[in-house]
């Protein structure tokens, strides 16, 4: 018997099955049940030593810990984890110092599984039935009935209930996670944080740091590629197919080939059938074999891992054909401009990075939402659409226009913003086409109320449409059109820089400014 104040993480086991050590303690002895003596009589603490010198359950021995006090008793119990029993004495500092300790581990502790045992020299001092009624307790002896046999049987018995409630405390929790994780899991749109995040609540199912790999089978080629990767495996999230020399590699192949999970620690391997009849695998690899109600938890999550991620599949497919339905949008009404494709792509890349710096930044909180940092990509490339209805030989007109001309050429913002909201109102709730209507019919509004079609001023103008008011000059500057040479790119960072506070937001024209200078792949013109 031995004496810790280690903390105890176990798994509690089923009857067949030999005890995993806590995390980061591997050795044997250290797996111990953890049993409270209260008494203020030390030769009550040596005797009950003494006759549970040899105990052990399940093959894991008894730690004892001493408390003299009520007082003393619930300071070990506050700061010590995983006492399975206490041994309880009623009279202490005061008559009734056990049954007031009794009182506080279940109200003040809020600890419903610890197992309570109160023994008593004075019978009389605490009746039975009144203190069984009375106090959440498991079990009342009088010291005189306690022999070390009737002594080992009450310890047995309470620990097997704290191994039974223990049990169902941490099926209660891992559900928990798994419901949590799995909604979760229902809100990621890419595949490779969908794979993290299901790596994530494997970890929290287990309460362990554990390593894991998720693999994707690849269509007919039979080579698992990886996807996301944690811990001491993370340097395989970038080597695309699973080295076939790895450790692991055998089990996964034997997983994919069986199309069943295999558990042969410590490759622990959990297979993953969709309705869309993709395969995965995630391997995990604890300190410990994985008891039965580990797996249990794991093959549940699993069920709610495959459909999310038939989801997750079709919300891919459905942002593509979007997002080409949009590209095609924005083609039609400027197809006469070789250079548009670029150009929307440009802006569509350039106003997703300045969104997510100002998220970062928590610049605007208001109006800089998850939402917009979303959609504003594929809304911006719609910031022209209105050009449909201007006349070629305005739209494309070199040199100086009349103002008749320009007052035609103005109209493509408020076309372009009572197209998108038409078509946004098909739609519940707010969709890229609802900040494309704000983007397309106000990105030339600006920042000090000079443009255009409200003269609207500041923040009055939609966020969306500010971003992309700075990055549609910007690209359209740098590059050449049909109506316009490029300009060098001193003299377009000049412009911007000169026009922040009065043409442009000047929270997004630093955020413009630090993207050219850290990102310049995604601004600088591609030679050749």
């Amino acid at each position: 018997m031995t004496e810790s104040n280690a903390a105890d993480e176990n798994w509690l086991l089923d009857e067949d099955e030999e005890a995993p050590p806590p995390a980061g303690l591997a050795a044997p002895d250290q797996r111990l049940w953890r049993v409270l003596i209260v008494d203020d009589d030390v030769d009550v603490h040596a005797v009950t030593r003494l006759a549970l010198r040899n105990v052990s359950f399940k093959g894991r021995e008894l730690e004892l810990f001493s408390a003299y006090s009520g007082r003393e008793a619930f300071e070990i119990l506050r700061d010590t984890p995983d006492i399975a029993l206490v041994l309880l004495d009623v009279v202490m500092e005061t008559d009734d110092a056990g049954l007031i300790l009794a009182k506080r581990i279940r109200a003040d502790l809020n600890n419903s599984i610890v197992r309570v045992v109160l023994r008593t020299g004075q019978p009389g001092q605490a009746p039975e039935q009144r203190v069984i009624i009375e106090y959440d307790i498991n079990d009342y002896k009088a010291k005189t009935e306690l022999t070390t046999q009737k002594l080992f049987t009450t310890v047995i018995s309470a620990l097997r209930a704290y191994e039974s409630l223990m049990m169902l405390e941490r099926s209660r929790i891992g559900l928990g996670k798994i419901l949590a994780g799995a909604t979760n899991l229902y809100q990621i749109h890419s595949l490779r944080e969908f794979a993290s995040g299901v790596l994530n609540q494997v970890s929290a199912i287990l309460d362990v740091g554990a390593d894991g790999v998720l693999c994707l089978m690849q269509g007919g080629t039979g080579v698992p590629t990886v996807v996301a990767a944690t811990g001491g495996y993370a340097a395989l999230a970038d080597v695309g197919a699973m080295p076939p020399e790895h450790p692991l590699a055998p089990t996964i192949h034997k997983a994919f080939t069986e199309k069943c999970s295999q558990f042969e620690h410590p490759a622990n391997v959990l297979f993953i059938h969709t309705e869309g009849d993709r395969e995965l695998a995630i391997s995990v690899t604890p300190p410990w074999p994985l008891a039965q109600i580990q797996r249990d938890l794991l093959e549940v999550y699993c069920q709610r891992i495959a459909a999310a991620f038939d989801n997750l599949y079709m919300f891919g497919q459905l942002r593509k054909a979007q997002e080409a339905t949009v590209v095609a949008l924005a083609d039609l009404a400027e197809f006469r401009d070789s250079d548009t494709g670029g150009h929307v792509r440009r802006v569509q890349a350039l106003s997703s990075a300045i969104a997510g710096v100002l998220s970062e930044r928590n610049v605007y909180e208001d109006e800089v939402t998850p939402q917009l940092v979303d959609m504003i990509g594929l809304a911006s490339i719609l910031h022209d659409v209105g050009k449909v209805a201007t006349p070629d030989r305005i739209l494309l007109k070199p040199g100086l226009h009349t103002d008749e001309e320009r007052a035609q050429m103005q109209l493509h913002a408020r076309v372009g913003q009572t197209i998108l909201e038409r078509a946004a109102g098909m739609v519940d709730g707010v969709s890229y086409l609802t900040y494309g209507a704000q983007i397309a019919g106000n990105h030339h509004e600006h920042f000090d109320g000079g443009g255009y079609p409200q003269g609207l001023r500041g923040r009055a103008i939609p966020m969306a449409a500010r971003i992309v008011a700075v990055v549609d000059v910007f690209d359209a500057l740098l590059h050449e059109r049909p109506y316009k040479e490029p300009w060098p790119y001193p003299q377009v960072r000049r412009y911007i820089e000169e026009r922040s506070g009065s043409q442009f937001d000047p929270q997004v024209v630093a955020a413009l400014i630090h993207l050219i200078d850290t990102e310049p792949a995604l601004w600088q013109p591609q030679q050749g």
